[in-house]
């Protein structure tokens, strides 16, 4: 099984990493060689880290946790909204608005405007507005839609935050941080490690490569589901937010954050 993740993780690219001058040394045991001015990352220790995510993933799933996933990067947005579609969980793939976890409530109560504009301009009560009346609804629509669409089934806060580039989505991290929220990631070798609590060093910048671990991170959330007593009989038991301890080794510690 191992033989066969490795290949598939060195087909979509995964190991290659940044340019050897933008490295962050603290991504040095994730490193396996230079090669052409290039850093290569070890496949080993990518599966490492993608096998306690995918654990980690699959035991919040079974308590019906919801896992928040960030990757506004043009090379991650795509693939952002079709995978994450696919496992029903909340996603962010345009671009991250402060607050977003330290201001949920703000969050939620411009959700609510969506969903009242979505009404508005899908009823005959948007032919009582003006012409410019209707473009500023139309407009502020599509904004909120970009902005939001992804979070409308993120009725709390989530248990888990799942970021492909946190280096770029820094912003995030930090307020899954002041929370407590575990955060997860795909990190490139010019990423400090210690942003998050469990990294998978990986390439963050291809396509094939963001496509390849977002995709297997779903599939163990939609194990996760069904073996949850929400997927079996339908009824919802929202759990608390999680921390792992990053020094556990291979089986991260979990415990309820304050």
């Amino acid at each position: 099984m191992a033989d066969s993740l490795a290949k598939q993780l060195i087909e979509a690219g995964v190991h290659f990493g940044h340019r050897a001058s933008r490295w962050n040394p603290k991504m040095a045991p994730y490193i396996y060689a230079r090669k052409n001015l290039i850093h290569i990352i070890d496949i080993r220790e990518t599966i490492k880290g993608l096998l306690r995510a995918q654990k980690f993933v699959r035991q919040v799933a079974s308590r019906n946790g919801q896992i928040l996933f960030v990757g506004t990067k043009r090379q991650a947005g795509e693939t952002i909204e079709r995978e994450v579609s696919r496992g029903n969980m909340p996603y962010v793939n345009d671009r991250w608005l402060g607050g977003t976890l330290t201001n949920f409530r703000t969050i939620r109560s411009r959700l609510t405007r969506l969903e009242e504009l979505e009404s508005i301009l899908k009823s005959d009560e948007i032919s009582t507005y003006s012409k410019k009346m209707q473009s500023s609804l139309n407009r502020e629509y599509r904004k909120m839609y970009r902005n939001l669409n992804g979070m409308r089934s993120m009725n709390r806060l989530p248990e888990c935050l799942f970021v492909v580039d946190p280096k770029k989505e820094k912003n995030a991290v930090r307020e899954a941080q002041k929370l407590g929220i575990t955060t997860l990631a795909l990190i490139d070798t010019d990423c400090d490690p210690d942003m998050v609590d469990l990294p998978i060093p990986g390439n963050d910048d291809g396509i094939r490569s963001i496509e390849l671990i977002v995709s297997l991170v779903v599939n163990s959330i939609n194990a996760g589901r069904s073996e949850s007593p929400a997927g079996k009989e339908g009824v919802a038991a929202p759990a608390p937010a999680q921390v792992v301890d990053k020094d556990a080794g291979d089986k991260p510690e979990v415990a309820s954050a304050e």
